[in-house]
C-alpha cells in the first residue's frame, strides 16, 4: 500500500479554505466511501419486501440480516479508530473498504438466507472506517470553528447513497431484480475506493512523542488498553447511552421499516414506497448541515441533543398508535430534518476529550452506535414477530419498541454527567 504523502502546500491546512482547498477534494473522496457506507445501511427498506417474497423471512429473520451490516461494522469501530490514529486515514479506508465490495458481490450471487447474513457482515467490516475516516480526517486538518460545520457537510454529502436506496433502488429491483441492487452498489463502491486511491494525500501529522524520544510507536494491543481510560471518565456512560439510540432510530425507519411500513400497512407499490424514502432522505440530507450550522455551543448542545431524542420518540409513538397514510407519509420524511441532531454528537465528543484520543473517543461512539443500531433492528424485529403471534400489529410493536429506547436513552443522558471541559485523561 503506497505510504501517505504530506500535502505541499505551505499554507496551513486549516486556513485554507473554498472550493480549490485540496484539504477539501481528499474529504470529498473520503465523503464518497462514506456515501456507499450509507447506501449499504439503508438499503433493507427497499430490499425487505422482495427478500419475504423470495425466502419466507419472518420480521425477525429480516431484523437478524439487516443488523448484520451493523453487528459488522460496530465491532470493528474501536479496531478502525485505533488504526486511524496509528496509520493513518488513507491506508486505512484503502485496506478495509475491498470487503465491502466483496460482501457486496456475495450478496448479490447468495444461494440462501446465510450467505445473505454473511455478506452484509462483511460489507459492515468493509464499510467500518468510513465516517470515522471523514471525522478524524477533519478533526486533523480544519480548524476547530469549522469542525461542526465540516461535519455537517461531509455527512450530507453521504446522504447520496441514502438517495439511491429510495426511488433508484426500487426501480432497479422491480425492473431487474434485488440481485441487481447489490451488484450496482458493489461497481460504485469499487469507484469509490479508486477516488480514495486516487485523491486522498493526507498530510503528515505531527511526530509523536515516542517518535520524538526515540522510543517505540506503541502497538495495536497498547493503545487498545489506553482506551480503557476513556470509559472511567463519567461522562463517558451518558454520551455512549445517547449513541446506542439516537442514531439506531433513524437507521432502524429508513433501512428496515418504512418500507414494509408503506406496503404492508398501506399497500403502497415499491416504487411509491421509494419515492417516500426518497423524500425523507432529502431532507435528511439537509438536517445535519443544518444542525451544524445552529450548534448551540458546548454548554446548550447537551439540551439541545435530549430535546431532539424525546421529540423523535414522540414521533415513532404517533406512528405506532395512529396508523394512517399522511401520518406514516409526513412524520417520516420530517424525521429526515429532524435526524440532522446526530451531528451534535460528534461536536459534544470532540470537545469532551483531549485532542490525542480524538480517534479513539469517536470510535468508542460509533461503537456505541452501530451495535445500538444492531441491537434494536434485532429487538424490533423479534418484537415483531412476536406481536403477529399475539394479534398485534407487529409495526405497531417495533414502533412503539424504537420510541421507549429513544425516550429512555434521552432521559439517561439528561441525568448522567456531561463534560463541560476536555478533561485530563485518568491513567491506565
Amino acid at each position: 500500500m503506497p505510504p501517505s504523502k504530506p500535502t505541499p502546500a505551505t499554507t496551513p491546512p486549516s486556513a485554507r479554505t473554498g472550493w480549490r482547498d485540496p484539504l477539501l477534494h481528499m474529504l470529498i473522496a473520503l465523503a464518497c466511501a462514506f456515501a456507499l457506507s450509507q447506501a449499504f445501511r439503508t438499503l433493507g427498506a427497499m430490499m425487505a419486501t422482495p427478500l419475504i417474497s423470495v425466502y419466507g423471512l419472518s420480521a425477525r429473520q429480516l431484523g437478524l440480516w439487516s443488523s448484520a451490516f451493523h453487528l459488522g461494522f460496530g465491532l470493528l469501530q474501536i479496531t478502525m479508530g485505533l488504526s486511524l490514529d496509528l496509520y493513518g486515514v488513507r491506508r486505512t479506508v484503502l485496506c478495509a473498504f475491498p470487503m465491502a465490495v466483496g460482501g457486496a458481490a456475495l450478496c448479490a450471487f447468495a444461494p440462501g438466507f446465510g450467505a445473505l447474513v454473511l455478506g452484509q457482515a462483511l460489507i459492515g467490516i468493509g464499510c467500518a472506517p468510513a465516517f470515522l475516516a471523514c471525522t478524524v480526517f477533519i478533526a486533523r486538518h480544519f480548524a476547530a470553528e469549522r469542525f461542526t460545520a465540516m461535519s455537517g457537510l461531509a455527512m450530507s454529502i453521504s446522504g447520496l447513497g441514502i438517495l439511491f436506496t429510495g426511488t433508484p433502488l426500487a426501480w432497479l429491483i422491480e425492473a431487474f431484480s434485488w440481485r441487481a441492487g447489490y451488484l450496482a452498489l458493489g461497481g460504485v463502491a469499487l469507484l469509490a475506493w479508486l477516488a480514495v486511491y486516487w485523491r486522498v494525500r493526507e498530510p503528515a501529522p505531527p511526530r509523536p512523542a515516542q517518535e520524538a524520544t526515540g522510543s517505540a510507536r506503541p502497538s495495536l494491543r497498547q493503545a487498545l488498553r489506553e482506551m480503557l481510560p476513556l470509559l472511567r471518565l463519567p461522562h463517558t456512560r451518558g454520551i455512549l447511552c445517547f449513541a446506542a439510540v439516537s442514531y439506531a432510530a433513524f437507521i432502524t425507519l429508513r433501512g428496515l421499516w418504512l418500507g414494509p411500513m408503506l406496503h404492508d400497512r398501506h399497500a403502497l407499490s415499491l416504487v411509491a414506497s421509494g419515492n417516500v424514502a426518497l423524500a425523507m432522505t432529502l431532507t435528511g440530507i439537509v438536517g445535519p448541515s443544518l444542525f451544524g450550522r445552529l450548534d448551540p455551543g458546548r454548554t446548550r448542545r447537551p439540551r439541545w441533543m435530549a430535546a431532539c431524542a424525546t421529540l423523535a420518540a414522540a414521533l415513532f409513538a404517533v406512528m405506532a398508535l395512529t396508523g394512517q397514510l399522511w401520518i406514516d407519509i409526513v412524520l417520516p420524511v420530517f424525521y429526515g430534518l429532524l435526524s440532522g441532531y446526530n451531528v451534535l454528537q460528534y461536536a459534544y465528543v470532540k470537545s469532551s476529550y483531549p485532542a490525542a484520543v480524538t480517534g479513539r473517543a469517536i470510535a468508542l461512539l460509533n461503537t456505541a452506535m452501530f451495535l445500538g443500531v444492531a441491537l434494536m433492528q434485532w429487538l424490533t424485529g423479534a418484537v415483531a414477530t412476536w406481536a403477529a403471534q399475539q394479534g398485534i400489529e407487529p409495526l405497531r410493536a417495533a414502533f412503539l419498541t424504537v420510541a421507549a429506547m429513544l425516550a429512555a436513552g434521552a432521559l439517561a443522558f439528561a441525568r448522567m454527567p456531561q463534560a463541560r471541559t476536555a478533561p485530563a485523561m485518568p491513567a491506565p
